[in-house]
Parts: C-alpha cells; structure tokens; sequence
C-alpha cells in the first residue's frame, strides 16, 4: 500500500522518516522521566532509527542489492553521524540559542523537534548515496 503513494522517493522517505521522526520525539517525553534530556534524545534516536531502518528499507530504498549486513552497517554509521547532528542542534538551541533570544516557550521539545529536521535532511542524502544505493551494474539494463 504504501509503495502505492504517489510521488517521489523523497516524498515517501519524509513520510515514513516523518513517521520514524514521530516516534523518536514521542518516546523522549517518557524517557525523560527517567534519563537527563540528553540521554533521553540519544535513546529516543536509536528507537526512532530502528523504525526507520525497517521502513526505509521496505518502502522508500527497495531496489537496493547491498546484502542485509551492509546495509545494516552502513545505517548505523550514517545515522550515527545523524544522531551527532540532532544532539549538537538540539543541545546548542536549548542552552545556547533560546536563552540567548529568551525563547521559553517548550524550549526542549521545540529544540528537539528542529534537530530531529535537520537531521533529516542529513539521513536522507546518507541512505540514498550509502545505505540502500543501487551498484551501477543493478542499474545497468542487460544486453
């Protein structure tokens, strides 16, 4: 069904990453009941990643011919490279920037929510380019 959307791959990927992203923001106010807010941006990554992997995988990357411990390999690093993007956003607006400005209004959601964004962006490029790209020879129509 959801191959099904119309549209394009990078409308599919914020869709299902918007959906990947819901559940990463979501599971950080519980958590934070029991980890400092730093922790709890870094847990609610990992959660929100492996919903991400799945569907990606399935629905936004599926012609990838990379074997499944690659692409997994390959996912983990480049979302570790994203979870460093969303903290570093997430922790210089909420003690950087909105004391700065006096922004008060849900400092840490609204912080985390913007890092998760431009994180996005970031895991977007990653996974097309390295995680599920499709080898030349994949492409290449047979004679």
């Amino acid at each position: 069904m959801i191959r099904s959307i119309p549209g394009s791959q990078v409308f599919r990927f914020l869709l299902l990453g918007g959906l990947a992203a819901a559940i990463n923001w979501l599971v950080r106010f519980p958590l934070s009941l029991v980890l400092p807010f730093s922790w709890a941006i870094l847990v609610a990554y990992a959660i929100g990643m492996s919903a991400g992997f799945t569907l990606y995988r399935a629905y936004v990357f599926p012609g990838s011919d990379r074997a499944i411990g690659p692409q997994v390999a390959i996912f983990l690093a480049v979302n570790v490279m994203g979870a460093v993007i969303v903290w570093s956003v997430a922790m210089a607006l909420v003690e950087r920037l909105f004391p700065a400005i006096g922004y008060t209004f849900m400092p840490l959601a609204t912080g985390h929510g913007i890092a998760i964004g431009v994180g996005a962006a970031a895991n977007f490029v990653g996974h097309k380019f390295l995680t599920f790209r499709i080898s030349h020879a994949a492409r290449a129509p047979s004679a």
